[in-house]
């Protein structure tokens, strides 16, 4: 059986040096990665320090890296890293970035880890264990009534394809504002989701399910009481297309209109 409080502490300690290590350095010099999207020298890295790190440790445990893909292991267990969740805003100086480091067996998330170093702020999760924020318990919001949620939109897509990927976050843009209290789009998914599970926001809907953006924070959402499914309702896990996070209170009238927006 998995020892997910054993890996978890693990997790956390991974994190920790990916943290020391961003804090101790500049962004050094930036990497293209397509129309608007790029990497740093610190992503790199940060990745290149928590993999080693976690191949001695967990050496049977799979990893898989934004920056430089995956390396096997031998097991259904892997670990899943985006060293900077956010790396637009940490170049450009906004403190709204995060390291997200996610435990999945097969496709399920089971354990994640979530540190915003600016923020002061550090979550943790796994299955069945419930979610922290810096060692307290927290919880998802309560809210029951759209017209007082505060909603998170993921980033709108850049490239080829962006106009097309664009137009259902465009038609959720116009089906929320007059029904929800505000919309904002923070550019970080971990913050996203780390902000559902406080119970700071009450829903982040994002068109999209990158594992090493997600996989983190799903954990700590779901664990922390929100209801985090795939655009069909389903429950969420590293196959599914979309990542939606939402207050339970506020799922049965709100994933009805995110459908609507993609012509569901």
């Amino acid at each position: 059986m998995t020892d997910l409080s054993r890996l978890l502490e693990i997790a956390e300690g991974a994190v920790a040096v990916a943290a020391d290590l961003v804090e101790s350095r500049e962004p050094g010099a930036l990497h293209s990665k397509g129309d608007r999207d790029l990497a740093s020298d610190t992503d790199i890295a940060v990745e290149q320090a928590v993999r080693e790190h976690l191949a001695k440790v967990t050496p049977e445990i799979a990893f898989l890296g934004e920056e430089e893909g995956a390396h096997p292991g031998s097991g259904e267990l892997s670990w899943v890293l985006d060293p900077i969740d956010g790396t637009v805003n940490y170049v450009h100086g906004v403190p709204l970035w995060g390291i997200s480091l996610g435990l999945v067996d097969g496709n399920k998330q089971v354990a994640g880890v979530l540190d915003f170093p600016m923020l002061g702020t550090r979550y943790l999760a796994a299955d069945g264990l419930g979610a922290t924020r810096n060692g307290d318990p927290v919880q998802a919001s309560k809210t029951t009534v759209l017209s007082e949620a505060l909603v998170m939109a993921g980033d709108f897509a850049v490239g080829a394809d962006a106009a097309e990927k664009n137009q259902p976050r465009l038609a959720l843009v116009n089906l929320l504002v007059p029904r929800v209290q505000r919309i904002r789009m923070l550019g970080t998914a971990a913050l996203h989701l780390a902000l559902v599970a406080d119970g700071s926001l009450d829903a982040a809907i994002m068109f999209s399910n990158k594992p090493w953006d997600t996989s983190a924070g799903s954990i700590i959402a779901r664990e922390a009481g929100a209801v985090v499914v795939d655009l069909d309702g389903s429950p969420h896990d590293v196959a599914s297309g979309a990542t939606i996070a939402l207050a339970p209170g506020i799922a049965e009238e709100l994933l009805p209109l995110i459908q609507q927006a993609v012509g569901g």
